[in-house]
């Protein structure tokens, strides 16, 4: 998976660059630059690092994800709990990640662009225990703030209504891997909690990335690659997986301050190496680190807004939602059903 993530990297670059040889910040014709003056000129909100600004540009940004899991699944295969309980003295029943995000992007220079992002983290999972055949439901919350992201993006070119970047970043593990909460088998006493609800990775990570978008006039396109590479493991001897994903979309311009969009997003996510000695993998299914990563598919719809003009000129709203085509879980697993995202943005020189 790894290879062939560097090879379409490759090989786009090589083919976009065999088409274009000149900067529209070279020969100052922003005419001919993908521009953020109109709705579709930055990609879906559920897309991270996909524009880049011109010299002396600022952007402020507030996300909130909403990520809903609410199908058991094994492999590709729907599942029940009873299929957890030959295993496991608990399973999950569902679980909802929010994510509050906030932003921040500066270009020193019109190659280079500067982001930074921080999030806050709220988790919620209900779980059912089965002992001497009576199942009891409880559930399980933790909260907090997660890791921290700094990135540079790299602008490869950008004329002809095309555009090209890339991105280089470093994870810092702000985020806990500590959280706690009380469960039946705690007899009221906060225990750590399993691999899905705490807030960080523990690990510093790398974060690579590959833009390429298009505007025609009432139209665009955009394609990106990227991943999460966690570099060490964490202080109770395990890291999550990596990350690699690749989405693309396609967005209608219907007029100065709306668009609509379609986006295909896939992600495969390895397996947890390791483990913590915090958590009883015998226990519950989500303390097996054999049930962990995956392949996700997802399709979504998303709309944009924007100021075109006058004092909030350069204010952006986004919605989007992404839904499952196709999921392969590693083990047994609560499934992505759905992926809600909505954002703000205001752009100033």
């Amino acid at each position: 998976m790894k290879n062939t993530v560097l090879l379409i990297a490759c090989l786009m670059t090589s083919l976009l660059f065999s088409q274009e040889k000149e900067n529209c910040h070279k020969d100052n014709n922003h005419s001919n630059c993908n521009s953020s003056d109109r709705p579709d000129g930055h990609a879906p909100i559920g897309v991270m690092g996909d524009h880049t600004h011109p010299k002396g540009g600022f952007m402020i940004s507030y996300k909130h994800m909403t990520m809903g899991m609410q199908q058991l699944k094994e492999g590709s295969e729907n599942a029940t709990n009873a299929n957890g309980f030959t295993n496991y003295m608990v399973t999950p029943q569902s679980m909802t990640m929010n994510m509050h995000m906030l932003g921040a992007m500066y270009a020193p220079t019109d190659k280079i662009t500067i982001m930074a992002m921080a999030n806050y983290i709220e988790n919620d999972m209900n779980l059912q225990m089965m002992m001497m055949g009576m199942t009891r439901n409880f559930s399980t919350k933790s909260s907090g703030l997660g890791d921290v992201s700094l990135s540079a993006l790299y602008s490869i070119f950008n004329s002809n209504k095309k555009s090209l970047h890339a991105q280089v970043g470093v994870s810092i593990p702000t985020g806990s891997i500590e959280a706690e909460d009380a469960t039946p088998m705690s007899m009221g006493e906060d225990i750590q909690l399993p691999y899905p609800m705490q807030l960080g990775t523990g690990s510093w990570g790398t974060k690579l990335g590959l833009t390429y978008q298009w505007h025609g006039t009432t139209s665009s396109f955009g394609a990106q690659l990227n991943s999460h590479i966690n570099l060490n493991d964490n202080y109770q001897d395990y890291r999550f997986g990596n990350r690699y994903q690749a989405t693309s979309w396609v967005a209608a311009k219907a007029n100065d301050w709306l668009s609509a969009s379609f986006r295909l997003n896939g992600q495969f996510v390895d397996e947890i190496k390791g483990k913590s000695d915090m958590v009883n993998p015998m226990m519950v299914s989500t303390a097996d680190t054999t049930n962990s990563g995956g392949l996700y598919i997802h399709y979504g719809f998303g709309v944009n807004l924007l100021q075109p003009k006058g004092t909030l000129k350069g204010l952006r709203l986004g919605a989007e939602i992404l839904l499952p085509l196709y999921q392969d879980v590693n083990g047994f697993q609560l499934d992505q059903s759905y992926t809600a995202n909505l954002g703000v943005q205001y752009a100033f020189h």
